[in-house]
């Protein structure tokens, strides 16, 4: 695992490789951004959207948190940072597409899913648990009928969170109106570590298919 010295090093390498290689696209995008796609993803360090997806500097908008959540539309006081992100996406960028993708080995999901965290104070990991209570909701049938441990439980919370995020998106306004009149898209997707293969919701079956 990388240090933060060889970070460094590697922006050297960055600096006097693709940097240079791709200079034309860095002079473009020094007057502004125009991605199509917002991809909501996790922070998890195995699940980077732009090594996944193989795009270069400035094509997608990428907003990445614990279990790659979307917080329903609310105005009550506080910081709002997905949010923030999705209506400067939608609203100022005017991104056709929002997608939001899960992964395999989720340890927000496997939070979410043992309760663990539940009951802790802030810093302490209550932030956390606070976050992925969104998640109460779709965890009981899955415990009830799957249990709150091993691959099968852990993967069936994973989509399901994917869900929740979309749910959440369809309660704002503008997201609302703009799908309405198709000038925004929602996806769901899933990628699973273990074999790097990208699963696709399809929302009117419910079901996760491989991308071809």
């Amino acid at each position: 695992m990388k240090s933060y010295a060889e970070l460094i090093e590697g922006y050297r390498r960055f600096r006097s490789g693709d940097w240079q290689r791709q200079h034309d696209r860095w002079e473009q995008l020094k007057e502004g951004q125009s991605p199509q796609v917002m991809v909501i993803a996790c922070s998890d360090s195995r699940v980077d959207p732009a090594q996944i997806f193989d795009v270069d500097p400035g094509e997608i908008f990428v907003v990445r948190n614990v279990a790659a959540l979307v917080p329903p539309f609310e105005t009550t006081p506080g910081r709002h940072g997905v949010s923030a992100a999705l209506e400067f996406a939608v609203q100022f960028l005017k991104v056709r597409e929002v997608v939001v993708m899960g992964h395999g080995m989720c340890g927000g999901c496997q939070a979410a899913l043992t309760q663990d965290l539940h009951g802790n104070e802030p810093g302490q990991g209550g932030f956390v648990a606070h976050w992925i209570d969104m998640l109460d909701e779709v965890r009981e049938p899955i415990a009830a009928e799957l249990g709150t441990s091993g691959r099968e439980a852990e993967m069936a919370m994973e989509r399901a969170a994917v869900g929740v995020s979309l749910a959440n998106l369809r309660t704002f306004p503008c997201v609302q109106e703009k799908e309405a009149s198709d000038s925004l898209r929602l996806h769901g997707a899933h990628f699973a570590i273990s074999d790097g293969i990208l699963y696709l919701l399809d929302e009117a079956s419910g079901e996760f298919r491989p991308a071809e």
